[in-house]
């Protein structure tokens, strides 16, 4: 409701200075330091003051005697050496911030402009970790603010099922385990089938360093997968899809679904790459180098592209003012034997997000969720003719870890090379740090630390190592424990429904500790904190949902014929006078904080912050907790002044629970 306000007075701020000063200026809103100062204040005045040459403060006076009446807005006033001040009706606030809370959100369109988010994107070679998890919650959260704003998204999981880390896990069966393509296609059908990969790939890299020769065993099977050839070929379809599965039911545990699983064998068995590859030469965005290390490759020069170098590339000026060669500012494309990198594939794929390649998938379903959706897949021939359309983005953002900036970087450069500019400028990275583990974390898990690590704030985690947190692992510890709450607080309660309790509870307290911090913040994860339902976690905003709920609970019990409809007719007389009484600043507070989250959509979009989000359930939930340790809702014998209470706590509850719902927090009824 805040937005809506703010957004009206605005354009009635713009209007009338264009017609009374002739001015055309942005008009730049805040929040006052203090509630008595008014709910919306501009500086406004500084700027026409330099322009017109005048006193600041006595074109705010005349603004304010002037500025005609704007709906919600009950006057207006001047601060300071030249601020204007607004106030908002307060009662009137109410009603409209209960009655917008009761509407649903609008839908998008069916033709509106399509914003697509790649998310998770995990190798399936192996379980998910906590790192991974990261991934997926921004990436969800972000889906489910979009759709909020009214935006219309396809949700993206891109299969890398033909790279690096698959080839390994298939050396690691065939060269370790000795194992065949009918074996582990048993071994898929068993449960943990993704946790065995996992110390298999772990293995793998002490395969590699106990003989470096054994190295090339990796360019063969990647070119062997890569070509659809071959039992390295047979043997990666295999695990592929099985560890993609199961990734698939670690996600649904958290609530995070998917419309698409792009693949990357379909990238390259459906030409997407020729295409890609051919409008780059055409273009002269890459070229094939001749000499030095790169001999053979296929390169785009950064500094012909306008991005920054990577990190690894630093010192490169100095490289060629000293006569480097031209390897130094190189982003190899295609490699010297033929095979494609994944930054080159990643271009081909940005082409079709935004429907400039000129081809397209096949598509098969792949999976149907519990809600009856259907999840999709691409496939290279023989696709399901009733599949929707996929692609023609008009913004896509890739949700993808800072370390992978530069080659991000890469990817854009790529597109306004090839002169699409516009999608260059549509290509969003949406980066995030990294999740490490407390060296205490660490120890637990039973990591030998060295004595530099176990004095470092964090440990990185390491799929090759082994290190990290298996995230089924992590999601198990956390549903014993709120299962321990839990039917200690119940004995009452069916095992069922303690069960989904507890699963609500864990699931609410990883994913606000993933997504509280912005997504600038290294997470150093320890299981005492994220098991922590005290302070500002996930828990403690479920329970003010809870606390909420039970009020109306109560007040059933004891008049079974109110009707709970009735509540969303605001006495505007009786609002004013508690609104602006004795405790008026602290209600108006708490009502002017449960009609903001439209705002916080708008700023976590605009700074693409989900942690903003995080922040204000949390605020939230601290002031309903202090509205209701402070007033006795249900005994209060004023009929006018219960229903007011009764109003505010309504109008809390629905706007947390949908805060919660962005965050993908399930509120249960008890906790």
């Amino acid at each position: 409701m805040v937005h809506v306000l703010e957004a009206r007075i605005r354009a009635a701020l713009a209007a009338h200075i264009k017609q009374h000063y002739g001015q055309d200026v942005a008009i730049v809103t805040e929040r006052p330091p203090r509630i008595e100062m008014g709910e919306i204040a501009t500086p406004v005045c500084f700027e026409l003051a330099k322009r017109l040459k005048r006193a600041p403060r006595q074109i705010a006076a005349e603004i304010a005697a002037q500025l005609a009446p704007i709906e919600g807005v009950e006057r207006v006033e001047v601060a300071g050496g030249g601020y204007v001040n607004l106030f908002f009706a307060r009662a009137a606030f109410l009603a409209s911030a209960v009655a917008d809370a009761e509407t649903s959100p609008i839908l998008a369109a069916a033709d509106a402009p399509k914003c697509i988010v790649e998310h998770t994107n995990i190798n399936p070679n192996k379980a998910a970790h906590i790192g991974h998890l990261r991934n997926a919650a921004l990436g969800d959260t972000l889906v489910r603010v979009l759709r909020r704003a009214g935006r219309r998204v396809e949700v993206q999981n891109y299969i890398d099922n033909t790279g690096v880390q698959v080839a390994d896990v298939v050396i690691g069966f065939v060269h370790i385990a000795k194992k065949t393509p009918a074996e582990v296609q048993a071994l898929a059908a068993q449960p943990k089938f993704d946790y065995l990969c996992w110390d298999l790939y772990a293995s793998v890299s002490r395969f590699f360093e106990e003989d470096k020769t054994r190295l090339a065993l990796r360019g063969e099977t990647l070119q062997s997968i890569e070509e659809g050839r071959g039992a390295a070929s047979e043997m990666a379809g295999i695990v592929a899809p099985a560890i993609v599965r199961c990734h698939l039911h670690t996600m649904e545990r958290l609530g995070i679904e998917y419309d698409l699983l792009p693949r990357e064998s379909e990238i390259l068995h459906l030409k997407f790459w020729d295409a890609a590859f051919e409008q780059l030469k055409q273009r002269k965005a890459i070229h094939l180098a001749t000499a030095g290390k790169n001999a053979g490759c296929w390169v785009m020069r950064t500094n012909d592209s306008g991005i920054a170098a990577s990190p690894a590339d630093s010192g490169n000026a100095t490289a060629h003012a000293e006569g480097g060669s031209e390897d130094d500012d190189a982003k190899i494309i295609v490699r010297s034997n033929g095979t494609v990198t994944y930054v080159g594939k990643d271009i081909a794929y940005q082409l079709w997000k935004f429907g400039l390649l000129g081809k397209d998938f096949q598509y098969e379903k792949f999976h149907t969720y519990a809600d009856g959706r259907t999840l999709w897949s691409s496939v290279s021939s023989g696709g399901d003719p009733s599949a929707p359309a996929f692609g023609k983005a008009a913004i896509v953002y890739n949700v993808i870890d800072a370390r992978q900036a530069y080659l991000q970087n890469v990817v854009v450069a790529g597109l306004r090379a090839l002169g699409f500019q516009e999608a260059a400028d549509r290509s969003i990275h949406f980066s995030y740090e990294i999740v490490a583990l407390t060296p205490r974390c660490a120890r637990e898990l039973g990591y030998m630390l060295s004595e530099e690590d176990a004095k470092k704030p964090y440990v990185e985690v390491s799929g090759r190592k082994g290190l990290g947190v298996k995230a089924d692992d992590l999601l198990d510890r956390l549903e014993a424990a709120a299962l321990a709450e839990v039917a200690e607080r119940h004995p009452d309660l069916s095992g069922a429904e303690r069960a989904a309790i507890a699963h609500a509870i864990a699931i609410g307290a990883l994913r606000y500790f993933l997504l509280k911090f912005t997504r600038t913040a290294i997470i150093a994860f320890d299981f005492k904190d994220a098991l922590s339902f005290e302070g500002e976690t996930g828990p403690y905003c479920q329970y003010a949902v809870v606390r909420a709920r039970n009020i109306f609970r109560k007040l059933l019990e004891q008049e079974p014929n109110f009707e709970m409809a009735s509540l969303a007719q605001v006495d505007l007389s009786a609002a004013s006078t508690l609104l602006t009484g004795t405790d008026g600043n602290a209600f108006w507070e708490l009502v002017l904080l449960a009609g903001s989250l439209g705002t916080q959509i708008e700023a976590a979009v605009g700074a693409q912050e989900p942690a903003f989000i995080a922040k204000y359930a949390f605020q939230l939930a601290q002031a309903f907790n202090l509205f209701y340790h402070h007033h006795r809702v249900l005994t209060e014998e004023d009929t006018a002044k219960k229903k007011f209470l009764l109003q505010i706590s309504r109008l809390v509850e629905m706007q947390l629970v949908a805060a919660l719902e962005l965050l993908g927090i399930e509120a249960p009824e008890k906790m």
